[in-house]
């Protein structure tokens, strides 16, 4: 494992993938950042992030951003070991839902958003050269499923698969976890 690593963990809903990152990330060394994308929207959600909260190590900073991580990791210059964002799955939600109304997408809604998420992540990539802190990405693989069934479903599950090949394009090792079992699929 070197300093500037960067690690793709992926998989599909409860496959273990945050698990497995936050292992990963901490076999750097104690100190880690945790970056959270989620936007608290609801009651559920709000639960959810309670919970992520309360079970990370308490010597673990959190930076919970939902847009510009790449930015908001340069004005932040951590003094960590790693960096784990969790996750790309919500960023690009986040990214999506910005510029494309859910009842009437429209193509220069899907083109905003297109430039915006890929402006996002070279951002992000550029940010974990400069740091040189090894960064594990966590991210939900969606295209193993069903086709959604409204055009902005169909929009996002493309717009997440091609982050997530940018990111495996870039990661030196990439995971796909299946029933918390991970398979190396780069690396």
């Amino acid at each position: 494992m070197s300093e500037h690593e960067l690690t793709l963990v992926l998989g599909g809903a409860r496959a273990g993938k945050s698990a497995f990152a936050e292992r990963l990330a901490a076999s750097y060394g104690r100190q880690v950042l945790y970056v959270a994308t989620a936007e608290i929207k609801d009651e559920e959600m709000q639960a959810r992030i309670a919970a992520h909260r309360a079970q990370r190590p308490a010597e673990w900073q959190t930076l919970e951003v939902t847009h510009q991580v790449g930015a908001a990791l340069l004005a932040h210059r951590p003094s960590v070991d790693a960096i784990l964002i969790d996750c790309l799955t919500l960023l690009v939600s986040n990214i999506v839902l910005n510029y494309v109304a859910p009842e009437a997408p429209t193509q220069a809604g899907e083109d905003q958003a297109t430039a915006a998420l890929m402006a996002e992540l070279e951002a992000l990539l550029q940010a974990q050269v400069e740091l040189r802190r090894p960064m594990v990405v966590v991210s939900n693989e969606v295209g193993l499923g069903l086709v959604p069934p409204y055009p902005i479903g169909r929009l996002y599950r493309d717009l997440l698969g091609r982050a997530n090949q940018r990111i495996a394009a870039a990661a030196d090792r990439v995971y796909l976890l299946v029933a918390g079992l991970p398979l190396t699929l780069k690396g």
